[in-house]
C-alpha cells in the first residue's frame, strides 16, 4: 500500500462524503416530500436551527462526493482506465450537483416557509403551498435526473474498476449494481422516494467503504 497525502486525502474525502450524507439526513427532524404540504412548515419551524444544519451537512456530503471522486480519479491520469474513469465521475459530479440544487430548492424554500408562515392561518399555508406546485414540479425532474447521472456514472466508474482494478474488485461490482438500480428505479418506476430509499442509503455506504477501502489499500496506478 502507498500511504501518502493524495491516498489519504481521497480516503478522508471518501468517509466524510458517506458520513455526512448519510448522517445529515437521518438526523434532520423531518423531511419534506416530493412536493411541499401546510404541516412541513411548523414541523420545520419546532426544530429550526437543527434542520438547517443537518441539511447543510447533508449537501456538503453531497458535494464532498464530487470532491473525493474527481480526486480518486486524478491520481489515474496516466493509467489506461483513465478513458472510463474520467467519464464515470464526470457523469457522477453533474448528477451531484444537479441533486444537490434541487435538495437546495427544498432546503430554502422549506426554511423560508417555515419563518414566513409561522402564526399564519391554514388559509394563507395552503395557498403558499399552491404557489410553490409549479416550480416544484420542475424540481422533481432535476432530482430524477439528478439520480439517472449518478446511477450511469456510477455504472461506469464501477466497470472500470472491475477491469483494472484500481481498488478491491468488490467495490466496483457494488457501484455498478448500485448505477443500474438507481436508473432503473428512477426511469421505470413511479416517482415515490420509497422506491429509491434502500439506493440512497446504500450510495454513502459505497463512498464510505471506498475510503476504507483506499486507505487500506491504497490505489493501483499502474497495470502491472
Amino acid at each position: 500500500m502507498k500511504s501518502d497525502f493524495a491516498t489519504r486525502f481521497i480516503a478522508g474525502s471518501f468517509l466524510a462524503a458517506g458520513v455526512m450524507f448519510w448522517v445529515g439526513w437521518m438526523l434532520m427532524p423531518s423531511h419534506i416530500g416530493t412536493f411541499f404540504e401546510p404541516e412541513d412548515f411548523s414541523r420545520v419551524y419546532s426544530h429550526f436551527r437543527l434542520w438547517i444544519w443537518m441539511y447543510r451537512v447533508h449537501i456538503f456530503g453531497m458535494v464532498i462526493s464530487a470532491v473525493a471522486l474527481i480526486s480518486f480519479a486524478s491520481v489515474l491520469v496516466q493509467h489506461p482506465g483513465r478513458v472510463m474513469v474520467w467519464p464515470g465521475v464526470g457523469v457522477i459530479t453533474a448528477g451531484t450537483f444537479v441533486a444537490a440544487l434541487a435538495a437546495a430548492f427544498y432546503y430554502h424554500h422549506g426554511a423560508w416557509g417555515a419563518l414566513e408562515m409561522n402564526g399564519k392561518s391554514r388559509e394563507e399555508i395552503q395557498v403558499f403551498v399552491a404557489a410553490l406546485q409549479v416550480d416544484t414540479e420542475y424540481i422533481t425532474c432535476l432530482v430524477r435526473f439528478g439520480r439517472v447521472f449518478f446511477g450511469l456514472g456510477l455504472l461506469i466508474l464501477g466497470l472500470s474498476i472491475l477491469k483494472w482494478a484500481f481498488v478491491p474488485k468488490w467495490t466496483g461490482a457494488v457501484a455498478a449494481i448500485l448505477g443500474l438500480a438507481a436508473m432503473a428505479v428512477t426511469m421505470l418506476m413511479p416517482d415515490q422516494m420509497s422506491y429509491y430509499m434502500p439506493i440512497f442509503h446504500l450510495n454513502p455506504l459505497w463512498l464510505a467503504a471506498m475510503g476504507i477501502v483506499v486507505l487500506r489499500f491504497g490505489i493501483r496506478q499502474s497495470e502491472t
